[in-house]
């Protein structure tokens, strides 16, 4: 038996949730009491390599096939090397890239496939936990296979972090080039890309206590005083005050920040979903009864008009008449 974990990188650099699915694949792995297998496919198969030899892996597969991401690609990488490997559980990235192959993997092998995963759980049989209703239930299922594929949820588990001493192992596939149905020519930003909120390493988020549009430059200069990035709520997009890039939340970016400051959020579900990962949260909001305050490591019960001025002088800033 052993636990398969595919890794995903963007434009030269593995994403964060490669290493949060070899946290969930060690964890898997305990409970099935076998070896962890990590495989990377295209880019810089020996760099990426290195980065994902970590604490628990046993082996990490480089297939050196293409730079970015292409679904038939992976989707024949994949199926070639579970026939070699034949492990018992397929971990996937719950990205856009991981929900494009994934089921077409799933589908090829056979496999029932459960998305979205956010815990595992051991026993009798493996237990997996996904949400439902917009986050507001959660639901644990127990796998009845002896061979399943999972998607993991970005920022649920922590990054492994201490290096290890697993073999890497080059692994040749036989790609049918004529059946790929498309080619990736290169790599361009499109819908709104001025920033990525994902790559911030501080946030300040604004949600509907700001009240109206005007009043977004005030949040916008406790950002620029902390030289940090500004995010958002849904409200605000949906408004039309910020783009689709800023929004943090389930329908918009998973995000973890070392630092996540939310100003006039009340902390619906949804946004939580989105920011929960975050090392620090910092919550500002006149109602102490606020669900922010149930996940927020510091937090200031009072008026954000009254507070965010204040921050920005602290920190050397000037705040605009709003």
């Amino acid at each position: 038996m052993t636990v398969l974990a595919v890794a995903e990188h963007r434009r030269g650099d593995l994403r964060d949730v490669s290493f949060e699915l070899v946290s969930a694949g060690r964890e898997l792995a305990g409970e099935l009491e076998t070896d962890l297998a990590v495989a990377v496919i295209g880019g810089d198969v020996e760099g990426f390599a290195d980065e994902l030899n970590r604490e628990g892996v046993d082996t990490v597969y480089t297939i050196a096939e293409g730079e970015e991401f292409n679904h038939g690609v992976y989707t024949q990488s994949i199926e070639q090397l579970y026939a070699d490997v034949d492990p018992t559980a397929l971990l996937l990235p719950n990205s856009v890239n991981g929900l494009d192959y994934a089921p077409a993997v799933a589908g090829s092998l056979d496999l029932p496939l459960v998305t979205d995963v956010i815990a595992l759980g051991g026993g009798d049989s493996i237990e997996v936990t996904r949400e439902q209703y917009g986050g507001k239930v959660e639901t644990t299922y127990s796998i009845d296979a002896d061979r399943y594929a999972l998607t993991i949820r970005p920022a649920e588990w922590p990054a492994a972090g201490a290096a290890g001493d697993a073999t890497i192992e080059a692994f040749e596939v036989d790609v049918d080039e004529a059946s790929l149905g498309s080619t990736v020519n290169g790599f361009e930003e499109v819908g709104g890309g001025d920033v990525d909120i994902t790559d911030a390493d501080v946030l300040v988020s604004v949600g509907r206590g700001i009240e109206e549009e005007e009043n977004i430059p005030l949040v916008e200069e406790l950002a620029d005083v902390l030289g940090a990035t500004l995010s958002s709520s849904r409200p605000i997009v949906d408004n039309g005050w910020l783009p689709q890039n800023r929004q943090v939340g389930q329908s918009g970016k998973v995000v973890t920040p070392d630092v996540y400051i939310a100003v006039g959020i009340s902390g619906a579900v949804q946004h939580v979903a989105g920011m929960k990962g975050a090392d620090t949260i910092v919550a500002i909001n006149s109602d102490p009864n606020a669900p922010i305050y149930d996940i927020a490591d510091y937090g200031i019960a009072d008026d954000l008009f009254e507070v965010v001025p204040e921050l920005i002088a602290e920190f050397g800033g000037e705040a605009p008449d709003v």
